[in-house]
Parts: structure tokens; sequence; C-alpha cells
């Protein structure tokens, strides 16, 4: 990957390739209950660069708008939420849901001229999504498989990550890492225990690829040997800009992630679990709530900030990677994840890297999204993420070697929702 193509890929700006291509799908911006109070207390939130306020109106319907006043840019953080609007502590300019201007006390003759940014806004899932691209080019509501299941089935996390949305996400749809950063861990977590499926990861990092590209993402198959005449294949689905779906481990809940830029530097790194015909248990629940499986423990309640991050060498304990208890020596899925991500710095060197066979998927993804960004600069439609395109489910699964993986998971996995969970 070039300067140029890095680039435009990394930049999330207004404006930017990549952030116009972003603002043309629905963007999860923060979780429904941190403005859980008509009228309540406004918050701040950055997404693709920009600085917003997010607040719940008189009516209770969630809003986002710009954070700064047109009249002399003052925060509206500290202004009041009143009356389906917010109105600035400095002067009284007060602005709806939508960021339309509807009063200006000393000079009403102004609202026509005074309007900020606004973005419409859905709740689904357990999130937030806001649309902040063209209003004629606004996309049909997200209709992944954890959006639509009642909350009792599904555990929505996010924590904040010090790097590029791009290395966050490559890793996500990186199989092969399973093999080595998770290895000494996935016995005893809550959320893998128990599975088959682990032998087979342990006991084989060789991993194969096979990728079966559509318009809207890619489908990776990655091979580690199995019993006998089968191969064990695990299979992660990547929907276009920023969805994962992760491999399941035998009974326990399937989950997945969401990618979303801060700024150019950091990123949410969403993670969710869900299970498709049930609630999740107390002790499910209970778990991830702690920070086991995919999620994290917070620095502090409320902060999204993990205890175990950059300031702090994210815990690393070498007495324990010494021992083999944990294979960086960091504890913990997702720290073990984000702290080798982090430690390439917020923006990694593209053009310094020795890529390998294992990181086929990656140097796809990446060749869909640069040409989809260009391609829009240029007048062409991104791909549109239907509901047909998000109703896939990722597996784990034996298949006797002589299959084709790839035709098998054309029947199985696509429109998936109402049929079975492909795992071990």
């Amino acid at each position: 990957m070039n300067k140029d193509m890095s680039e435009a890929l990394t930049r999330v700006g207004p404006g930017t390739p990549m952030g116009n291509l972003m603002r043309r799908y629905w963007v999860p911006v923060m979780q429904c209950n941190e403005i859980s109070e008509a009228d309540g207390p406004q918050v701040r939130v950055q997404i693709l660069g920009e600085k917003l306020l997010a607040f719940r109106n008189t009516d209770g319907k969630a809003c986002l708008i710009g954070e700064f006043c047109s009249h002399r840019g003052v925060s509206l953080f500290f202004g009041r939420n009143e009356e389906n609007g917010i109105r600035c502590a400095y002067h009284g300019v007060k602005f709806d849901g939508m960021g339309q201007c509807v009063d200006v006390p000393s000079s009403p003759q102004a609202c026509s001229r005074m309007h900020i940014k606004g973005y419409p806004c859905i709740e689904r899932g357990g999130i937030l999504w806001a649309y902040m691209g063209p209003a004629d080019k606004q996309p049909a509501p997200p209709e992944l498989e954890w959006c639509l299941l009642p909350e009792s089935h599904v555990f929505v996390s996010k924590r904040l990550q010090y790097s590029n949305w791009l290395q966050a996400m490559e890793g996500g749809i990186d199989t092969s890492h399973v093999s080595y950063v998770h290895r000494y861990e996935v016995d005893g977590d809550p959320m893998h225990k128990g599975c088959k499926a682990l032998d087979y990861i342990k006991a084989d990092g060789n991993v194969v690829f096979e990728i079966d590209k559509n318009p809207t993402g890619l489908t990776l198959y990655g091979r580690r040997n199995g019993d006998a005449d089968t191969f064990y294949w695990r299979v992660t689905q990547w929907l276009f800009p920023w969805f994962s779906m992760i491999p399941p481990f035998g009974h326990h809940a399937l989950g997945g992630h969401v990618w979303v830029p801060i700024d150019d530097h950091s990123c949410w790194a969403w993670s969710m679990n869900w299970q498709p015909t049930h609630p999740l248990t107390e002790e499910e629940r209970s778990a991830m709530a702690a920070g086991l499986g995919i999620h994290v423990e917070y620095e502090a309640p409320g902060s999204f900030v993990p205890k175990a991050n950059i300031t702090n060498d994210y815990l690393m304990n070498r007495q324990a990677q010494k021992e083999k208890r944990a294979y960086s020596g960091v504890f913990g899925f997702s720290a073990q994840d984000y702290s080798l991500q982090e430690s390439m710095g917020t923006i990694q060197n593209h053009e310094a890297e020795n890529l390998l066979p294992t990181d086929k998927a990656i140097v796809m993804a990446r060749r869909m999204l640069h040409e989809a960004a260009v391609g829009l600069e240029q007048g062409q439609e991104p791909p549109a993420l239907d509901a047909v395109d998000q109703r896939v489910r990722a597996a784990g699964v034996l298949l006797d070697k002589q299959l084709d993986p790839i035709k098998w998971g054309r029947v199985h996995l696509a429109d998936a929702l109402n049929k079975d969970v492909y795992t071990l």
C-alpha cells in the first residue's frame, strides 16, 4: 500500500474520500443509554472528525447536532436542553434537533442564516445511529441480526482505541492471529471454553485462506487441519465498510464488531454478543459486563477507556508471558488485540509492511474500500448494504477435504437468520 492509498483509507474528516464514503452509511454514534433522559444533559461526541452533541429532546427523540453555536462559536455543551431544542447559554440562540435555528432573541430575522449541522438519528440494537451524508442518498436502517433481536438477547459494549480505524478493523478480520496471541486464554474464558474448535486452532497456526468476494464485503474462510479427512474452517464475515462477524465457539453467544473512526488517530471499537433464539443468561451477561470474552474492563465507570491501556503498558506481565499464561503478557482478548494494534502507532507506516499469504483478506478489503472511495469521488455510487446482505452469519465447521467451502457457505451462510448456527 503506497502513501497515497494509505492517506485515502485513513483520513476520515469531512471532504476526504474515506470520510465521504463512510458518511453514506448509518454510523454508530453512542449507546442509547448515554442519553437516557428527555431534556437531560447533552453529551459531547466526536465522529469522523466532527465535534457534535447528542441529546434527547422534550419528546424523547434522540438528536445529534454540531457542538458550536453559529453566533460566536460557543460550545452548546453549556447550553440549556429545553422545549425540543438546545439554547446557547451565551446569548440565547436556540437550535432544534436537526440544527435549525428557531430563535435569536436579539435579532429574530437572523434565524434563517444561523443554522448548524444536524443529522437524522435512529435507535437499533441499543445503539444510536446517525446518517451524516447527503439527504437524498439516505439508506435503509441497519438490519444486522443483533439489531433486530429483543434487548434480552443482546449485549453491546464499546471502548476507546488509540489507533486509526483501519488497523483496528484489519485486526478484526485477521483470523490467523487467534492461534498465537489468544492461545493461552481461550480454554478458561467463559465465552470460549469447552469447544472442540480450540483444539484445531491451537494445533494449526498455518492458516490457508479462501475468500469469497461480493459487492458488499468478503466472506473469509480460514482453513486448519481437522480430524481424519476434514478441514476445520473458521468463516469470518466482513460487511462494508466496518462490520465484522466472528466465527462462533460452541454453544456460546455469537459475536461481532464495528470499527468507527473518532478522527484520523482514534476510533470506537464496538463489540456485541447475541443469542439468536433465546435470551442471554445472567451468567453470560455478567461475564460480558465484567469485561470477559470480547469486552473490556473500564478504567472508570462510563469512561469507555480500558483499564489496560497505553499509559500502563496494558498491565503487561512478563512472568505470565514466560509461564505461558498470556502469549504477549497481556490478559484479555480485546486488550491482546488493541495493545498490538496501538503499538503500530496511531497510523501505521503501511509502506514499510512486508505482507504474508495470511494477509490476503486484509489486502482485498483495502482494495475494495479504496476503489469505493475513489469511485465515489468520480460519481460512482458506493456498495448498497441491503437487508439481505446483512443477514449472513459467521461459522466454525468441519468439512470434508473434497468439499468446496465457498459453495457450502453460499448455501448455508447467506440469508442465514432462520438457519442453523454452524459451530464447534
